[in-house]
């Protein structure tokens, strides 16, 4: 563990008050911003309201329960009196600040790569894992988006057998790259329509109209990327399975905010279709969208802005003799479950009952 993080690591688990003082660190960023409005739209019971920024930010104002909130600039200081503090300003000021929170007695939920696969750190899906956050000594690791989706689908499905092996494709939002790469797809986009050319400036490739591998950092030498490392480790890490075979590839798509992902599961013995959808529909922050008839499965454009991952295509893997194997396809807005969602329900999991 991180030296500046050892001070904690044996401590006793915090609750939150009832009605605690609420940070949000990154409040600008297209995180911050679904962060803020899912603390209003679900009633979150705070006390008072902090969003901090960089300097550049700082006198920002934004719309809150029927008042505003002026952004201030973040420091070390800034955490003085907070009890919650919400991170999304990247992996960098995570390791920066979230040591400074902590010791100025918050409860960290943190959306960045910083901590996720610290032992010491609970890596939470309230409805996969929520059990993990009782031994928190003071930060919660908030999952990579992918892997948060995807383990709220796989979950009911691993109460019905073991799962042996996952095949996963991918299929990820611009609103992955955060609201610089919106706007390039935006941009991008209405440059095309006009038949004008758009010089890329957030990705190396054009996005209009394109697909591509995602953009993280490939290993040349495994042929993965850094996105697709980071979905097998924290899908393992989430689902309580270290050594759970799992085969992905990640592909950013010009959509605006929800990742999509085609998903094979492999059990170790059959799975019934009629079975799997059953789990499913009786599932925690799921919503079946499962019409043959109709030809209507998910879509981003109906994930967009809802809370729930959409689950269909739910059917026998014709690749499979032995009939083991279940393919879904899945889609969750990335901004939400993805991100600023999934954080404020591990918060609503540590304020007293």
């Amino acid at each position: 563990m991180p030296e500046d993080l050892a001070h904690y690591a044996e401590a006793a688990p915090r609750a939150l008050p009832a009605s605690p003082v609420v940070a949000v660190v990154g409040a600008t960023g297209a995180v911050g911003v679904e962060l803020i409005r899912c603390l209003e739209a679900r009633g979150f019971p705070l006390s008072r309201l902090k969003l901090l920024a960089s300097a550049r930010s700082a006198g920002r104002r934004f719309d809150f329960a029927g008042g505003e909130v002026a952004v201030e600039e973040l420091t070390e200081a800034s955490f003085e009196g907070v009890d919650l503090a919400l991170f999304s300003a990247g992996s960098g000021i995570s390791k920066r600040f979230a040591p400074a929170a902590v010791a100025a007695g918050a409860v960290v939920v943190d959306n960045s790569s910083a901590f996720r696969m610290l032992d010491e750190v609970p890596l939470v899906v309230p409805e996969v894992n929520a059990g993990a956050m009782a031994a928190h000594g003071g930060i919660i690791a908030n999952p990579n988006c992918v892997a948060a989706i995807l383990t709220v689908a796989l979950a009911p499905l691993a109460g019905l057998a073991t799962i042996a092996r996952l095949n996963v494709a991918t299929y990820q939002a611009a609103s992955g790259g955060g609201a610089a790469m919106m706007e390039e797809l935006e941009l991008s986009t209405a440059a095309a329509l006009r038949g004008e050319a758009y010089a890329p400036r957030v990705l190396s490739v054009p996005y209009a109209f394109n697909l591509f591998s995602h953009n993280a950092d490939m290993d040349e030498e495994t042929g993965y990327n850094g996105e697709e490392e980071k979905v097998v480790a924290e899908t393992r890490r989430i689902m309580g399975r270290p050594a759970l075979p799992v085969s992905i590839t990640c592909i950013r798509v010009p959509v605006l905010r929800a990742h999509a992902m085609a998903v094979t599961i492999e059990f170790d013995e059959p799975v019934a279709v009629a079975a799997a959808r059953a789990a499913l529909e009786a599932a925690p922050g799921v919503r079946v969208v499962d019409d043959r008839a109709a030809n209507r499965f998910p879509m981003p454009a109906d994930a967009s802005g809802q809370d729930d991952v959409l689950v269909g295509r739910i059917r026998t893997d014709l690749g499979d003799p032995s009939g083991h194997s279940l393919a879904i396809f899945v889609v969750g807005d990335q901004l939400l479950k993805g991100a600023a969602l999934n954080a404020v329900q591990i918060a609503e999991a540590l304020l007293p009952r």
